[in-house]
């Protein structure tokens, strides 16, 4: 059986956990990917919504812990990406 990942609070603490620890020992099986947004936002977009969508939008982007417009962009970004 392998070991639970440690609560870290900190950057530090991370930092200092991935660089001192044998990953390999840990369960991993709950981790999910992560993007970090580099590129500038030079763009602009005015958007009108039903209420209630946009309600649904807030909810889901909040169960993901992210902000609601960056699940917007990251909706319209994976529509992109699936093959016609």
């Amino acid at each position: 059986m392998k070991k639970k990942l440690p609560t870290l609070t900190s950057d530090e603490e991370a930092e200092d956990f991935v660089a001192n620890s044998d990953l390999s020992e840990y369960d991993l099986s709950e981790m999910v990917p992560v993007r970090f947004e580099l590129k500038p936002k030079d763009k602009s977009v005015n958007l009108r919504l039903p209420a209630q969508l946009l309600e649904a939008v807030r909810n889901r982007a909040t169960r993901a812990g992210i902000p609601y417009q960056r699940f917007i962009r990251m909706a319209l970004e994976r529509a992109l990406q699936e093959p016609k």
